[in-house]
């Protein structure tokens, strides 16, 4: 094919004929057009008369130029020009290699990358050439070129992965490439350090094509705690203009039900690769953030999953005999109860018993010095991380803690007795709070005027006052001093916690206070340094879209894995689970960057996107045939031919005549046709169907159809293909439904309204549907179809997650539009559509058998069978694997056995029943319990 810009041609050697149009021109004008005859009687004179001297009259040039056009168009037209011509690689007989990212940057267009391997497999097929497709995110021990067909058949099982292509991995890999072969890539658009690696070793094998197309990417960092608000920081790539994305918070509101809980705007600036926002929410509702994702942004690392870090605190209060004696709003503990309650979980004991249950902070107020176990198991504890937070009192400013030497559990030594309004130290009035320093963790909470402080204990001076005072009173004297201890920290306030010696409890600034210490308990406490050593379960993984799936199958992992953070299939983001907490892995860190991929000029880039190719042969043949036809026209008008009536009726004849599309000359559909839509919300034209749609149509149309979904595992798939021809053949023999062979589906790219039954094996790694394929199941259902699931497992898991398999089923089921099951009821209608059942077995003696459940009402009296409604139950689940006791060979024999001997058939004949009345349920519903069927069946039934 020959290019002129966007226009190609398929035979360009027909352009040739252009260079004979000056010729042409030529002639034409040279040629006079014919004479006019008219009658005159006077000619007879002239009669013998010799006209020595000739002139021919010419051609009007514009009628010329209409000729030339029309043989211009012709030629042209003829030379096959085609408008965005794809670039197709020659036929040859070369291996072609197909890498694909496939990380979590292309979920959010993986169908149109699949859409994409899918074309250049058929280029392939056809060309005879072999190929070999490899996910980099999961790379194969070995790479092996087979036909291009038996590859097509295995990309429904190649998905993005949510991390990135392990280099040691790829290395390895491609050690194992040999020979000659042509590589296409298709890139996810990020930059990588592997990738210069690993096209320095494919280049070696042969040449190497490149798709990408420049997209905007955002991923969302981990969210972190700012004080009090959740600092939110999103990254993008390329950096461009300003632009928007909204974050939302999702969580469990009080009924557990998911809902979007708050949003938050990060605004990126022009040429900024990072956008920041602070997101404040009460306490109540912080805690119930389970995610934060990016609006629109359909992947992995758009999502940022939440754990312990940002929930509620759980802090212990001891208490002391006084505490409990005491009147309630003269209890130390009553003022942080109510300050703290809002916002944390409390526990209150002594310290011997508050200790083991490893809360995050621990509270003495009004303490003096403790027993010396109490006080070792105590700085132990806090060394490990937690946060000891201290108030003073009487019996703390009476006491020898803090006089002697460095105590570990006081941030700072305190002088003897206090100072007080009125004391040996005396006050001349009560002082007010100072503002809080930018290095303190109370910056930014505003310091009432009426919250005064009456007396105190003070601290001694010594160098390392001033670097330990996170809060001071107006005249410089510390109200709040911290120190670090480990991994933990010591806080005293140098008042009490009542309003004994201050306002300040009775203030919000006494809140806010608490609720910054409480925040910062244990805010390292998942560093890899305390990781080391401990082992983590994962509870719930994430797919590449960021979806999360319930696991309890996955092995632990060791914390030093889970601090490194290298994600890979051993190590999937998600949730884990210690004896320290949840822990959240995500795809992104606080440090990730992103920047566009960048290729050497020397390889071919080509977009992701090809714009749809648009034959213009018809169109421009069709102009050549309309401008002959005014050239004929103009021919007779010039030649006075054409005079009066007869030359209105041929202008009226031409503006009349239709023209034909285009496209129908070409034979070929547009790529987009146009539709105009009528405000009723019809159309004037459907879009074509696709080819190799319209074919399955056909195919699913023609006749009862069976299908069954496909599950990833081709063995599992052709023994699903073989168990419903197996029962295809029983209903031909035994009813009046003669079904056609049945056909795998894809609810990805398959229209599901053509079959009435889809049958689904389930097994441990069937993949879970993308959004669009759950809409065309849900709408299946809701539309009157049945799905039969099969676990396959003896029906030992139920509706539980005892098996891999049960456990599949429930994360497939899961966004299905399934109403509440039950199993089959004595008289629900399955039992009598056809034969009269009482169990259901397959190649296993199942258990319960799971349908929609039936109206609870009793029956009419005198009725064995209620009266149900005319629907029919949207899915029926089981584990019986019913399909190898339906399936047969090319001569009607069974492939697999059921039972053992005479038993094993009576099973399989169940088993061939239980399918028929599946079949003759979903074809007719719940006519059987029409009250008209009633004498027949008591009949049979011995009644």
């Amino acid at each position: 094919m020959w290019s002129l810009g966007p226009v190609g041609f398929l035979s360009p050697w027909l352009l040739a004929g252009l260079v004979l149009l000056p010729v042409l021109w030529l002639i034409l004008r040279a040629v006079p057009p014919a004479p006019l005859r008219r009658r005159f009687p006077g000619v007879a004179l002239l009669l013998g008369l010799d006209d020595r001297e000739s002139q021919s009259d010419r051609t009007p040039w514009w009628l010329l130029l209409l000729r030339i056009l029309a043989v211009a168009a012709a030629i042209i037209g003829f030379a096959g020009p085609v408008l965005n011509p794809s670039e197709r690689a020659a036929p040859g007989s070369g291996p072609l290699l197909i890498l694909a990212d496939a990380t979590w940057a292309d979920a959010r267009d993986w169908p149109a990358r699949a859409a994409r391997i899918e074309a250049l497999l058929g280029e392939a097929r056809r060309a005879g050439r072999p190929a070999a497709l490899v996910a980099l995110t999961d790379p194969p021990p070995e790479t092996r070129f087979d036909p291009a067909e038996a590859v097509l058949a295995s990309l429904p099982g190649v998905a993005p992965r949510p991390w990135q292509p392990d280099p040691a991995a790829l290395d390895d890999w491609a050690a194992t490439l040999e020979g000659r072969f042509e590589t296409v890539w298709l890139s996810d658009g990020l930059a990588r350090d592997s990738r210069d690696t690993l096209l320095t070793v494919l280049e070696a094998h042969g040449s190497v094509r490149v798709i990408q197309t420049p997209r905007r990417i955002a991923a969302l960092r981990p969210p972190k705690l700012d004080g009090t608000a959740i600092a939110l920081e999103a990254v993008r790539t390329p950096s461009g203009g300003a632009e928007s994305v909204t974050v939302a918070a999702h969580g469990l509101d009080p009924a557990g039900i998911e809902r979007r809980l708050a949003a938050a705007t990060l605004d990126f600036a022009p040429g900024d690769a990072v956008a920041r926002a602070d997101l404040s929410l009460p306490p109540e509702l912080r805690n119930r953030v389970t995610r934060f994702e990016i609006d629109g942004a359909r992947s992995a690392a758009a999502v940022a999953l939440t754990d312990d870090a940002l929930r509620r605190r759980e802090i212990g209060l001891v208490e002391s005999r006084e505490s409990r004696e005491s009147t309630e709003l003269m209890s130390p503990l009553h003022y942080l109860r109510v300050a703290l309650e809002p916002q944390a979980d409390l526990v209150s004991g002594d310290l011997p018993a508050l200790i083991p249950a490893n809360p995050d902070v621990i509270v003495l107020a009004d303490a003096g010095s403790l027993p010396p176990a109490e006080a070792e198991a105590l700085q132990a504890w806090v060394e490990d991380g937690g946060l000891l937070l201290r108030f003073a009192g009487p019996r703390l400013a009476a006491s020898d803690a803090g006089r002697d030497g460095d105590d570990p559990l006081m941030p700072v030594r305190l002088r003897a007795g206090g100072r007080s309004v009125g004391g040996s130290m005396s006050w001349g009035e009560p002082k007010t709070i100072a503002p809080f320093a930018a290095d303190s963790p109370f910056h930014g909470l505003t310091v009432p005027d009426d919250v005064t402080v009456r007396a105190q204990v003070v601290a001694q001076p010594g160098p390392d006052l001033a670097a330990r005072v996170i809060a001071q009173l107006s005249d410089g004297t510390p109200l709040v001093t911290r120190k670090p201890l480990g991994d933990g920290q010591v806080v005293l306030m140098h008042v009490t916690a009542n309003a004994e010696w201050s306002s300040l409890p009775l203030s919000g600034l006494f809140v806010s206070m608490l609720e910054r210490l409480a925040i910062s308990a244990r805010a390292d406490a998942d560093a890899a340094a305390n990781l080391a050593g401990t082992t983590w379960q994962p509870v719930e993984v994430m797919d590449a879209e960021g979806r999360l799936t319930g696991t309890d199958t996955r092995a632990a992992v060791a914390g030093e894995d889970l601090a490194n953070g290298d994600l890979g299939p051993e190590l999937p983001p998600g949730l884990y689970e210690g004896e320290a907490g949840r822990y959240a892995l995500n795809v992104t860190r606080a440090d990730t960057t992103l920047a566009p991929a960048r290729w050497p000029a020397r390889i071919a880039v080509e977009g992701l996107d090809r714009a749809a190719e648009r034959p213009l042969g018809g169109l421009l043949l069709a102009l050549a045939v309309a401008l002959m036809a005014i050239d004929a026209v103009a021919s007779l008008l010039v030649g006075g031919r054409l005079r009066g009536l007869r030359a209105a009726s041929v202008v009226l004849a031409l503006l009349l005549a239709p023209v034909p599309p285009a496209e129908a000359q070409e034979g070929t559909a547009p790529a987009t046709p146009p539709v105009n839509t009528f405000p009723s919300g019809s159309t004037a034209a459907e879009p074509p169907m696709d080819p190799q749609a319209e074919d399955f149509a056909q195919a699913a149309t023609g006749s009862v159809v069976l299908g069954h979904i496909l599950s990833g595992d081709p063995a599992v798939d052709d023994i699903a293909r073989a168990g419903l021809e197996g029962l295809g053949r029983t209903l031909w023999q035994r009813t009046s439904v003669e079904p056609a062979a049945p056909m795998a589906v894809d609810p990805e790219t398959d229209e599901l309204a053509f079959f009435p039954l889809l049958y689904w094996p389930i097994t441990a790694a069937t993949p879970i549907p993308s959004g669009a394929a759950y809409d065309k199941l849900n709408a299946y259902l809701r539309g009157g179809g049945m799905i039969v699931f099969d676990t396959r497992d003896a029906g030992i898991a139920g509706l539980g997650t005892t098996t891999p398999e049960g456990r599949r089923l429930q994360a497939i089921a899961r966004p299905l539009d399934v109403p509440p099951l039950s199993p089959v009821p004595e008289d629900h209608v399955l039992t009598r559509t056809f034969y009269l059942l009482q169990d259901f077995p397959g190649r296993h003696q199942g258990r319960d058998v799971w349908v929609e459940a039936a109206p609870d009402e009793e029956p009419t009296p005198g009725m064995p069978f209620r009266n149900l409604n005319d629907n029919v139950t949207p899915v029926v689940i089981g584990g019986n694997d019913w399909a190898s006791a339906w399936a047969m060979d090319e001569i009607g024999m069974p492939l697999y056995p059921v039972g053992r001997g005479m038993a094993g058939e009576r099973q399989r004949e169940m088993a061939y029943r239980f399918g028929v009345n599946l079949v003759m349920h979903v074809l007719t519903g719940n006519y059987k319990s029409d009250q008209v069927h009633v004498p027949a069946l008591l009949e049979r039934l011995g009644q």
